[in-house]
């Protein structure tokens, strides 16, 4: 039986809006980073959460051609819309999203190295503030490299989930230690308790040997 049109526009309409929605989705991340601690976030939490649904986006053609391998008659290869106002939306939601990008995104990232500012004045941790604003900056870029990580198979889901641990293990934490280890000596210089950082250094260091260790406690 063959699929009505109307359904054909939606799915069309559902994949065309599927990477700029994951867009806006690295987006809310980044806000929710900075409400969570900067530094910190809950793995229940709202930035884990954004995360999640940005790769399912970013893999929604895989995952619902997992779902039609099923058995579920859903076409892999919908077309182009061929209802104006169907298309009229989708062009009209990219534009939205490019206006985030240009003009809300910049300003946010502002509000949040001024907002580093009053909290190194009031002698608070300005990190937070910072790092939420480089996420927010870096959003375009991120979206791109988690795009390459899309193998294009049915667990293509999964895979960006594994290159994305990858990615954090072998760059994002040698860069955290080294800034644990500052962390450690401007302690050390204000008498101030420096042991934390430099226990957090090791186990940045040492992340992905702490996880094997853990597996084989559980095996």
């Amino acid at each position: 039986m063959p699929v009505p049109q109307f359904l054909l526009d939606l799915l069309a309409l559902l994949y065309a809006l599927a990477i700029p929605a994951a867009t806006l989705t690295l987006v809310a991340a980044g806000l929710s980073l900075r409400s969570e601690g900067g530094m910190n976030f809950h793995v229940n939490g709202k930035t884990g959460k954004w995360i999640i649904w940005t790769i399912i986006l970013l893999t929604l053609p895989q995952i619902l051609h997992w779902i039609g391998a099923l058995g579920i008659n859903i076409p892999s290869n919908p077309g182009s819309i061929s209802a104006s106002w169907i298309s009229t939306i989708s062009t009209a939601f990219q534009q939205f999203v490019s206006v985030i990008l240009t003009n809300f995104v910049p300003v946010a990232a502002a509000f949040l190295v001024l907002k580093a500012t009053l909290d190194t004045a009031a002698g608070d941790n300005p990190l937070p503030s910072v790092i939420a604003a480089i996420f927010l900056l870096a959003v375009p870029a991120t979206k791109s490299l988690m795009q390459g990580w899309n193998s294009g198979s049915d667990t293509a889901t999964t895979d960006m989930l594994q290159s994305l641990w990858n990615y954090i293990a072998s760059q994002v934490m040698p860069a955290a230690a080294g800034l644990a280890v500052v962390g450690a000596v401007a302690s050390f210089v204000q008498r101030k308790p420096f042991m934390r950082y430099v226990f957090a250094a090791l186990g940045f260091l040492c992340l992905t040997g702490l996880v094997q260790l853990v597996k084989s406690m559980a095996a």
